[in-house]
């Protein structure tokens, strides 16, 4: 007897469920191979952007050493160091590299940032420059009452200047808080200040690297917001200090006749250094400055009235000027002429816009480095230097590196800014920063460059590797 064509063996059946269910094993299991495939290949890259950070992190600590033996190498006190292309751009440090971030008088126009150290002394010191001084700064022309607020925030005193503010405006703020009344700490601190925004401190350049970027120069499609005018223009934050500081730790004090007579012998001989003291001291006698017959020593305050007094050249200027003082403290706020912006210079007593701008136009002019302040009486004349002479110096000691270092393959994007001081004799950090929020502040030239090479090296690899041949 046959079964019926419409019933199946339970042979067959039970083969068809096995199938079945082999099936779905297998495709369990394929789905958690590529589960685990993939989530391993995720894990390794984010071992890899690990690695990368890690290696940028000790390349920025490698740069911090590099910046403090470029600075313990200066060939004079004060002087700025020798920077070459390979002390400051891609330096590499094993497989991770590095860059200084500098500032230049171009920079602003175009969008490849200038490389090297930062000047502290190129700007204005929140703490000492006067009221009028910040008025005269580019961004707060139109803004005098900021400028009265920062003079508040900072002096010891409760009454308030002209259109400045104090407790009483502070503490209607929602959280409300107190007016300082103590020096500035760091420029950041001026996001308390009254009236101050955003907008004012910052400017146009989002990241701070003193080149326009892209989103920099878009009208409003992105933040910032900018006037699309091609041309950076920065915030507060660009010109103003709290670091910069001169010592007259080692040198010779131009007040201490003594001390000054034997500099002056030393570099130019006996007789040229009792003339150059002759010229110090008023009715001078046969005794020499201060001796029997002669006047009273003046006390100079600033090397430019020293300079224009001692009838030296700019030459003999330049040769003693690194070795002299008019203090054994420590003077802060003090702008370097050789370094300063045109908008900080313009602040300057004596100098103002025009001054500033045929300063400029000067330093641009010579490829060789002034050592003194000599070169400002030739651009200014007597008259304006004396005046500017209480707020100018020739040199500097006080440095800051902003660092921004990549990891292997240009990954782990980090960076970092140090304030470095020398006015010691060896270099010390006095303050460090985290501005790897900022984004990417290499610019876009130099992006797409390493976004070339990075292609380079892939297709490198993948033709040495055997297993992507055909």
């Amino acid at each position: 007897m046959t079964l019926p064509r419409s019933h199946s063996h339970p042979i067959a059946l039970r083969h068809g469920s096995v199938l079945i269910i082999v099936l779905w094993v297998a495709f369990g299991l394929v789905t958690l191979a590529l589960y685990f495939a993939s989530s391993m290949s995720l894990n390794l890259r984010a071992s890899d952007h690990r690695v990368a950070g890690l290696q940028a992190e000790l390349a920025i600590e490698g740069a911090m050493l590099h910046v403090s033996n470029l600075l313990a190498q200066v060939e004079a006190p004060g002087w700025p160091p020798d920077l070459f292309p390979q002390d400051c751009e891609d330096v590499p440090v094993g497989e991770a590299h590095f860059w200084l971030l500098g500032r230049s008088d171009e920079a602003w126009w175009g969008d490849t940032p200038a490389f090297g150290l930062v000047d502290e002394a190129s700007k204005l010191n929140l703490n000492t420059a006067t009221l009028e001084m910040l008025e005269r700064l580019t961004n707060l022309v139109l803004y005098p009452e900021v400028a009265a607020a920062i003079v508040d925030w900072r002096d010891a005193d409760s009454e308030p200047e002209v259109n400045g503010a104090e407790d009483q405006v502070y503490l209607r703020l929602n959280p409300p808080y107190r007016c300082k009344n103590a020096p500035f700490e760091t420029v950041e601190e001026l996001r308390m200040v009254h009236g101050m925004t955003m907008e004012l401190l910052y400017g146009e350049d989002a990241n701070l690297n003193g080149v326009l970027d892209p989103n920099e120069d878009d009208d409003d499609a992105t933040p910032p917001r900018d006037n699309r005018d091609g041309r950076l223009q920065p915030g507060l934050w660009e010109y103003v200090t709290v670091f910069s500081r001169e010592s007259g730790l080692n040198r010779t004090n131009v007040n201490e006749p003594e001390s000054l007579a034997q500099l002056l012998q030393s570099q130019f001989g006996a007789e040229r250094a009792n003339q150059i003291l002759a010229q110090l001291t008023p009715g001078a006698g046969p005794g020499g400055p201060g001796g029997p017959g002669g006047g009273a020593p003046t006390v100079f305050t600033n090397l430019m009235e020293f300079y224009i007094r001692s009838g030296m050249t700019p030459e003999e200027f330049d040769q003693v000027y690194p070795w002299l003082t008019t203090t054994n403290g420590v003077v802060e706020g003090l702008i370097n002429v050789n370094t300063a912006p045109e908008p900080v210079l313009a602040c300057i007593p004596g100098i103002d816009t025009d001054g500033a701008a045929a300063l400029v136009a000067y330093r641009l002019g010579r490829q060789d480095r002034r050592a003194s302040l000599a070169w400002v009486v030739e651009v200014l004349g007597r008259q304006r230097a004396l005046q500017a002479g209480p707020w100018l110096t020739a040199r500097s000691a006080v440095y800051s590196a902003d660092v921004v270092a990549l990891g292997r393959q240009d990954r782990g994007y980090r960076r970092v800014r140090m304030v470095f001081d020398v006015n010691d004799g060896l270099p010390q950090v006095r303050y460090r920063q985290d501005l790897t929020h900022l984004g990417w502040a290499l610019g876009p030239r130099l992006r797409q460059a390493l976004d070339e090479m990075r292609e380079i090296r892939a297709r490198t690899d993948a033709w040495r590797n055997p297993a992507t041949l055909p």
